[in-house]
């Protein structure tokens, strides 16, 4: 029988809290009272808004008790000096009741992809836990300790940041077992400068590595010996390992093929070679896999478990997946959002996988770069290159920054610019023919996503209408 996650008791006695009322939580942490479900426990929190304004609503939903810092409502409760510094200190004692390997991950680029890809293989493996969405912040990483079960065997854990200072306490927070950073790049660097100030940052995530722990870093980055050091500084008991292209690295990417819809990865991992199916394209796709096969071989799996386990993999809606929409006209389109997130990088990667699609026209609607610091203006023209050889025969842009991209490309590439991503929906609908391909991608805050779910908005309606219509037919018929 499953241990219930905390018992008031538990919650007083790890905070230094007062509980009014003795409850015990059977459900999860909720920061957020549209997603409580009976059982959970509440933590308000003050941030944008003050989450005690919601203890009431929470309690509405079914929560089995709150943890507060002033009494709000009749509902059980535990009253403790500050609720974030209780967060963290339930995270510090789940992890310490918990004898689960604990990987965290970090990087520039595809620490999402590659803690959905742990995830998905921990959970083939056993209790496994992991981050939900990008909770990789000052409240995510405790919140995501937090709702960890006694049980769990495996978990994996993503840690972000944006300016100096973000990661090391995260990381000494969850003390994992492996460290892994995917790549560094332009991203974050408003915040911190420049490229050597993000490397130095990232490399914190070894600060909290268990004693003889394991770092793993990407073999071909430039910034490669940086890390290296950095992480035998940080944990001088640590042991180093790679992925990459290069001969030498310990998961070693042999192959990359694709037909367009799907993609086969080949990884040698320690002279074993394996190969993973994935509902992905693009060639960075399979230093993700080397990456997330090295790091779950850590926890004491096999490789070709890890890799059975991982065939079939399908990324999480913003981050590449493709789907085929209906126009209203007839025939379809396919539509690739990969519209959560964006720096330099993550761009080229993307407009490189767009140019591996295998039908009809490309055409590509990105939302400008946030928080890439002084060269913001240089690296968004200098995209131009990447959507000409890309393929794009319609560019649709959006956000003052994508002015210079326009500028950049070549006078034959008509683009679309608009001051926002939500003014591009009618002439981008109006642009769509079947058998085409559009790419949607942009930082989060530019409103990419709004116009991804505008277009499967339009195309539901266009399939409604459909049915409506056959079915007036066929009762016409009758």
């Amino acid at each position: 029988m499953t241990k219930p996650l905390w018992t008031s008791d538990d919650i007083a006695l790890t905070t230094g809290g007062v509980a009014t009322a003795p409850f015990t939580v059977t459900g999860t942490v909720s920061i957020d009272t549209r997603s409580i479900q009976p059982g959970d426990l509440f933590v308000a929190l003050k941030d944008q808004r003050d989450g005690h304004d919601f203890v009431e609503a929470a309690f509405g939903a079914g929560a089995a008790g709150a943890l507060v810092s002033r009494k709000k409502g009749e509902g059980p409760q535990v009253i403790t000096d500050d609720t974030l510094t209780a967060l963290e200190q339930l995270g510090v004692a789940a992890r310490a009741r918990c004898g689960a390997h604990r990987t965290a991950i970090t990087g520039s680029a595809g620490k999402t992809s590659v803690k959905e890809m742990l995830a998905r293989i921990y959970r083939a493996l056993g209790p496994a836990h992991w981050s939900q969405k990008s909770f990789n912040n000052h409240w995510g990483v405790p919140l995501t300790l937090a709702r960890m079960p006694e049980e769990t065997e495996r978990a994996v854990f993503e840690i972000g940041m944006s300016t100096p200072g973000e990661i090391a306490p995260r990381s000494r927070m969850v003390r994992p077992h492996t460290g892994l950073i995917t790549c560094i790049a332009g991203a974050h660097l408003e915040g911190l400068g420049s490229l050597e100030a993000v490397a130095r940052e990232k490399a914190d995530i070894f600060a909290g590595l268990e004693a003889g722990g394991t770092f793993i870093l990407p073999s071909d980055d430039t910034f490669f010996e940086y890390l290296a050091d950095r992480a035998r500084v940080l944990c001088p008991t640590g042991n180093l390992e790679t992925f990459g292209k290069s001969p030498d690295a310990t998961a070693r990417v042999v192959s990359y093929e694709t037909d367009g819809k799907t993609s086969r990865v080949r990884v040698d991992v320690v002279g074993k070679p394996v190969e993973v199916t994935l509902e992905a394209v693009g060639e960075h796709w399979a230093m993700n896999v080397a990456a997330a096969l090295l790091a779950a071989t850590q926890s004491g799996a096999a490789v070709a478990e890890c890799a059975e386990a991982l065939s079939g993999y399908a990324p999480p809606p913003g981050r590449g997946t493709a789907e085929r929409l209906a126009l209203p006209g007839g025939g379809t389109f396919t539509l690739i959002d990969d519209a959560y997130n964006a720096n330099p990088a993550s761009m080229r990667a993307a407009l490189s996988s767009l140019k591996q699609r295998s039908s009809g026209r490309r055409l590509v609607a990105l939302g400008e770069m946030l928080e890439i610091g002084d060269r913001s203006d240089a690296e968004h023209a200098g995209l131009a290159t990447d959507v000409v050889a890309a393929g794009a025969e319609g560019v649709f842009l959006a956000g003052d920054k994508m002015t210079h991209l326009a500028e950049a490309l070549p006078t034959d590439l008509q683009a679309v610019w608009a001051p926002r991503a939500d003014e591009l929906f009618n002439t981008l609908e109006n642009a769509l023919r079947d058998g085409d391909v559009v790419l949607i991608k942009g930082s989060n805050a530019s409103g990419m996503g709004r116009l991804a779910d505008r277009l499967r908005q339009w195309s539901a309606a266009a399939d409604m209408g459909k049915m409506v219509s056959g079915t007036e037919g066929a009762a016409g018929v009758g």
